[in-house]
């Protein structure tokens, strides 16, 4: 687990149980930094999808989190990368319901909604980047 305002922790994302590794860390720390139960669901619940997308839609990566202490604040700060094929229109992929597979169509818009911060980086044949930032209140 990282340290408080420390140091990144990086688990890599090669198979299912890289997205069960990333759920349990991103709880223990959720839990450290006293997000309220509901605060902690929502960004299980994120990293959990963009942990999965990563798997998917990216062939793996890494999901990179840090404990972070901003303008008086506490939150935590994850970031998944992969090298896949990229999305050619982030806009589109942001829409709900639009989905380039068999889900629903809920993963990054749904994600976007149950964060505070959310930036997606990508463009085909570039690979994704999300990073998305929950504070505790």
């Amino acid at each position: 687990m990282s340290s408080p305002g420390g140091e990144p922790t990086v688990l890599e994302i090669t198979a299912n149980a890289g997205v069960v590794q990333a759920r349990q860390l991103v709880r223990g720390l959720a839990q450290a930094c006293r997000l309220s139960l509901v605060e902690q669901t929502k960004l299980i619940t994120a990293a959990s999808e963009l942990a999965r997308n990563t798997l998917i839609y990216g062939g793996g990566g890494t999901m990179t989190a840090t404990v972070i202490d901003e303008w008086g604040r506490r939150g935590i700060r994850l970031v998944f990368a992969d090298q896949g094929p990229g999305i050619p229109d982030v806009d589109l992929a942001l829409t709900d319901g639009w989905t380039s597979g068999n889900g629903m169509g809920l993963g990054l818009s749904g994600s976007r909604r149950l964060v505070d911060d959310f930036v997606l980086d990508s463009a085909p044949g570039q690979g994704t980047t999300v990073t998305i930032t929950k504070w505790a209140r």
